[in-house]
């Protein structure tokens, strides 16, 4: 007898619907199977659209993967029942609607993830890793959110984030630590960890993080999955803050496929009420459509082998700038070894001031709506120290740490009337062990590790430049590595054509992680 799709299609995402009915009525650690990952988000999507699987289906079975992984711990807010009574709706539709909706919603029905830092999705709860957010619930959808559901996008949960996203890895007070899938003893990375390993367990094929300082790219290069920081203002971050941390705060998403990236970018980018950074595009048309045109002209990339702190790179970290660099000569691209010199604390001195004073002003809000002061006991030690040097900041030091932004990229923008693109790595070290980057220790033993983490990407959310991470190698404890590539302010699609041409030439999505520590 005929069916609407090929039954070995329908059985692979149909796979464990038992198990996604169970895990509706029983508690996580009852749930031990899940049905297979999906594809990319692109292909999922067009199964939907096709009638291959229902709304319903498609969220069941995310909700199935997300409680088979339960010490995985990268779910932290779970709001199934209002997604699962949108997806009842949109699965009731007749096939015409279904159709006319897909045709105006690229993503319609597909199931979603955001991470619970900073966004909010009216009536539910954004916590930001703060005990004293807990039962915060959003008055209204921001702006990221609105244009996700635009696209269709089915919100059931968020994603696990450090305090404030104030370190490179997902652990907190509240909500414990979340587990790296390649490698449970070490770090997905932060601050949008908890994104990075729903994508690398394959519980999803994309979810919404933000970078500050690293936080997309590190993430990504520790779960071996593909990292885009947009330019600074490409994406909303409003409507209540519409530059997060002086500009330093970007949102995207996290993607196992590099059309993922560039369809999401498609959907959220442009600017909103208010905005007054509108930052050139060397994409006019789509950022999908230019990973199918003619590859990119021979590039000039500038390699950085080095930091602007001194600190030492790991040899597995250089190993994976040596592939990419090496994969790059062979498509083509010229590269050259060459670094500009920077007033390195004239540039970094603000990035403190600027993170503190967007921490003071969300705890300011929270204060008044709840007629009380935050305690300390509601705060982790580095962050609740952090909120002290902010209530003592002077407006000299905030107009001096935006002056220092504005002089990181002049000078980097100038860096670029020579080169095409710059090629870092994304880490100095691979991913650390769990435990030394929590925000409940002395700040210098803190310091040294974040550094490890951040000390180059950070530099491109202080001049706002667009930057991505890609898989390009793995250690001997099989933990994934980054390279990291950089492109002038508004390149975007430079470096998404340049990731497409990487994705073939050293494909990385059909590698999964061994799950079977995170089950229950």
């Amino acid at each position: 007898m005929a069916s609407t799709a090929p039954d070995s299609q329908r059985r692979l995402f149909l796979q464990g619907a038992a198990a996604s009915a169970a895990a509706a009525a029983l508690p996580a650690r009852a749930q031990t199977v899940a049905p297979a990952a999906p594809p990319d988000a692109t292909a999922w999507a067009q199964q939907i659209a096709r009638g291959d699987m229902t709304p319903l289906e498609a969220l069941d079975q995310a909700i199935a993967r997300v409680e088979a992984l339960p010490k995985l711990n990268a779910v932290v807010i779970r709001d199934y029942e209002p997604a699962r009574e949108h997806a009842k709706a949109l699965s009731a539709l007749s096939r015409d609607a279904r159709m006319a909706a897909a045709q105006q919603a690229p993503l319609w029905g597909l199931p979603f993830l955001i991470k619970d830092l900073g966004q909010y999705v009216q009536g539910t709860v954004t916590t930001n890793g703060c005990a004293f957010f807990k039962g915060a619930v959003a008055a209204h959808d921001t702006t990221l959110v609105q244009r996700y559901k635009a696209a269709g996008l089915n919100i059931f949960g968020k994603t696990a984030s450090p305090e404030f996203g104030m370190t490179t890895t997902t652990e907190s007070r509240l909500y414990g630590a979340t587990l790296n899938p390649w490698n449970p003893a070490h770090t997905t990375g932060g601050s949008s960890g908890g994104a990075a390993a729903v994508v690398a367990a394959g519980i999803l094929p994309v979810a919404h993080g933000s970078d500050g300082g690293g936080s997309l790219r590190i993430p990504a290069a520790h779960c071996g999955l593909f990292g885009l920081k947009p330019s600074r203002g490409r994406v909303p971050a409003g409507p209540d803050v519409l530059e997060g941390g002086l500009g330093l705060s970007a949102n995207h998403v996290i993607s196992r496929s590099v059309r993922d990236n560039a369809l999401l970018l498609d959907l959220t980018a442009g600017p909103e009420l208010g905005s007054r950074v509108g930052p050139q595009s060397d994409a006019p048309g789509s950022y999908l459509r230019a990973l199918t045109q003619a590859p990119p002209r021979k590039l000039r990339i500038a390699i950085w082998r080095k930091n602007y702190f001194g600190v030492p790179v790991h040899p597995d970290c250089l190993a994976a700038l040596d592939r990419a660099a090496k994969v790059c000569e062979g498509l083509g691209h010229l590269l050259e070894e060459k670094m500009p010199e920077l007033p390195v604390q004239e540039i970094y001195a603000g990035m403190g001031p600027a993170m503190g004073a967007g921490m003071l002003y969300t705890i300011s809000q929270r204060e008044k709506l709840l007629g009380r002061a935050v305690r300390e006991d509601e705060m982790e030690p580095l962050d609740w120290a952090t909120l002290q040097q902010a209530r003592k900041a002077t407006a000299q030091q905030l107009y001096q740490a935006r002056l220092g932004f504005d002089k990181a990229g002049q000078l980097i923008d100038a860096f670029f009337g020579q080169y095409d693109l710059i090629l870092t790595p994304t880490t100095a070290v691979p991913a650390q062990k769990l435990g030394v980057l929590t925000l409940d220790q002395p700040f210098e033993s803190y310091a040294r590790e974040a550094m490890n983490s951040s000390a180059f990407t950070s530099l491109f959310n202080i001049s706002g430049h667009p930057a991505m991470s890609v898989p390009a190698h793995w250690t001997a404890d099989k933990l994934p590595v980054g390279a990291h590539f950089v492109a002038p302010y508004g390149g975007e699609a430079r470096l998404l054509a340049l990731a497409a041409q990487l994705e073939q030439a050293m494909p990385w999505a059909q590698r999964m992680p061994d799950l079977s520590p995170f089950k229950a």
